[in-house]
């Protein structure tokens, strides 16, 4: 049997109708990570990315959004003893002794239903892999998954899988958009605005140099998403006291204010009603407004997930200090500080960063050149 191995992209529900959105992503990120390809296509609702090498191809690909799961698979036609032969020889070789399996089979079949696979791969493997001791599981209870999904014509047997990131790809939202990163709130903000498909550019707010090294450390773990060879990042200095509730609002405030100041159609705001009073979101609403500009609030259907995107931009040391943001408690309007704002215009330093494993000191070390 002639067996063919691709990384599958499965793209979450909302993404399926974006899909040419998505397989430009794929060829974009593989180009950027060095990531040899021969083809990226599309076999109904799931792409299929022929690369040289699928299991760093795949770690790639899964730095993007829009994805559900993505696996490395064997492709073969869609026929009923194929599958059930392949699937067995498949699960032979993953299954460790004693081990509990479960067979899915997902997709389109026909001739057969999928449940018709399911049924005969296990007794296959119960009768062929006898030596092993594996036995089949149930939907809440097994040790291995053996995932098999048909389209049309063709049936992908998953070797490996992992999760995706979700959301819908960068960029297929089409709006340009500013997000402004200076603490833990603020960058899973700026996470999501990625993850909701917006064009995003990044700003750097800092009230005090100590914070540069976590702020650089965050963005490197943010700019991988933005599918760009060369990310443009600016950063602001705001001599603002960073005690009190009451100057953090001040501080918000002044970095809208230098939001606006931009060019971007759309601002993204850092802001949650779990966190922030009515009154503080509406005061920010509408300084958006008078701007003639749109305001999105990407955290505003985000709960207990919000620490989950911490997680993911590698915040797990900085959860404490994000639940200690996330419990604010005023409602308190301080305005901007005029003053504050004009003098950190004045402190703007860009740069620009080539995505790679020295980002990090890549950034410290301009700002320091351009210091």
């Amino acid at each position: 049997m002639d067996e063919i191995s691709y990384v599958v992209v499965f793209p979450t529900i909302f993404s399926k109708n974006k899909i040419p959105q998505l397989i430009t992503n794929i060829k974009k990120i593989l180009k950027i990570k060095n990531q040899q390809f021969k083809s990226v296509k599309r076999d109904g609702d799931i792409v299929l990315v022929d690369a040289n090498d699928p299991v760093f191809a795949s770690s790639a690909i899964n730095l993007l959004f829009g994805i559900e799961k993505i696996a490395i698979a064997r492709h073969i036609k869609n026929n009923f003893q194929d599958i059930v032969s392949e699937i067995t020889s498949v699960g032979g070789n993953l299954l460790l002794k004693g081990e509990k399996f479960l067979v899915r089979v997902e997709g389109s079949s026909k001739g057969f239903l999928t449940k018709d696979v399911e049924i005969a791969v296990t007794s296959s493997i119960i009768e062929k892999k006898s030596n092993l001791g594996a036995r089949p599981g149930t939907e809440e209870d097994y040790d291995k998954l053996l995932y098999t999904y048909l389209t049309k014509n063709n049936a992908y047997i998953c070797i490996f899988s992992d999760k995706g990131k979700g959301g819908i790809p960068y960029q297929s939202q089409n709006q340009k958009t500013i997000c402004a990163v200076y603490d833990e709130i603020s960058a899973v903000s700026c996470f999501e605005t990625i993850k909701q498909g917006y064009d995003t550019k990044i700003i750097v707010c800092y009230r005090q140099k100590s914070e540069l090294m976590n702020l650089a450390k965050i963005v490197n773990q943010i700019i991988p998403r933005l599918v760009q060879d060369n990310i443009e990042l600016e950063f602001f200095h705001l001599k603002i006291k960073p005690n009190g509730i009451k100057n953090y609002l001040i501080y918000v405030n002044s970095i809208l204010e230098i939001m606006l100041k931009h060019s971007n159609s759309h601002v993204s705001l850092a802001l949650s009603p779990l966190v922030f009073s009515t009154n503080f979101i509406d005061y920010s609403l509408n300084q958006v407004f008078a701007k003639k500009k749109i305001p999105i609030i990407p955290l505003a259907g985000v709960d207990g997930n919000l620490f989950n995107d911490a997680k993911e931009i590698g915040l797990e040391r900085n959860i404490k200090k994000l639940e200690k943001i996330v419990t604010i408690s005023s409602n308190e309007i301080p305005v901007f500080s005029k003053k504050e704002v004009e003098s950190a215009l004045r402190t703007k330093k860009k740069i620009s960063v080539r995505v790679g494993p020295n980002n990090v000191h890549d950034i410290l070390d301009s700002l320091e050149e351009n210091h």
